[in-house]
């Protein structure tokens, strides 16, 4: 067997670890077996969730149909907040084990998350014209997913704008770190003070306040969004493997077996 960093990383470790899979190296070809699964469940849980959001759920009494958007807005906001919590994991992993690959996982997500935040303003925005007739006021939770989407910005910016990674990760896990407290605003602000957004109708500690069905379709599409979220920072982080390993031996020869035809490395 060939001792090369490619095989390598091919070669599973005695008993599973996640110390194991913590390099680049290693972690690069189990990302590459992991999409396929990401990518077919996110397409499945797709259409399972948009069928019953607008085939099964009933019409809303009070807010008629208008209300099925929130089968995208909800899974939005929630992965706009549960993806920035997880950069902020990824960076501080990063600071206090200095391990490159964490680094990579939160740069990996961060565009995501920026989308998502997006969808959830914007079509926030759509639902809120019918049910409280503008398109946006400041309300506490508007405002605090704004500035969230705008630390995603930041985020970015401020890693593009540094040329040394090294740099431009830490300096950015200052911003997902600080920043982090800004999810909890979001969550318990319509709690904490007089908004016209309004609460929660789903609770790990109380009976949902909706129809089965459109919790169903709510959580389905919360999976899907899941599934594509993984998927697509798979790809990314292992492009951005790639991108900073290029002058490592074992990028040289994934390269060189991609040229070859394997493209299973």
């Amino acid at each position: 067997m060939s001792d090369s960093p490619l095989s390598a990383a091919r070669v599973p470790s005695a008993g599973f670890s996640l110390f194991h899979y913590a390099s680049p190296q290693t972690f690069f070809p189990l990302a590459g077996k992991l999409l396929w699964p990401c990518w077919i469940a996110a397409l499945l849980l797709t259409v399972a969730g948009l069928y019953t959001a607008f085939f099964v759920a009933p019409t809303d009494a009070t807010q008629g149909d208008s209300y099925r958007i929130i089968f995208i807005h909800v899974p939005a906001a929630w992965m706009s907040m549960v993806i920035y919590m997880a950069m902020a994991f990824w960076c501080a992993v990063g600071l206090v084990f200095n391990t490159r690959l964490s680094f990579m996982m939160s740069s990996a997500l961060a565009p995501t998350g920026a989308l998502w935040a997006f969808i959830a303003l914007w079509t926030g925005a759509l639902w809120g014209k019918p049910t409280w007739g503008t398109y946006w006021v400041w309300d506490a939770r508007l405002t605090s997913e704004l500035i969230l989407f705008f630390l995603y910005c930041g985020y970015m910016a401020l890693q593009a704008a540094i040329d040394d990674p090294r740099r431009a990760d830490r300096a950015g896990a200052l911003i997902a770190i600080v920043g982090a407290i800004n999810v909890p605003i979001i969550y318990f602000s319509v709690k904490w003070w007089n908004t016209l957004h309004q609460g929660s109708s789903v609770s790990m500690t109380q009976s949902p306040t909706m129809a089965t069905t459109m919790l169903t379709g709510m959580l389905l599409m919360a999976l899907a969004a899941w599934a594509y979220t993984i998927g697509v920072a798979l790809v990314r982080v292992r492009a951005i493997m790639i991108e900073r390993e290029r002058h490592t031996d074992w990028v040289r020869q994934l390269s060189q077996a991609g040229s070859n035809g394997d493209m299973n490395a």
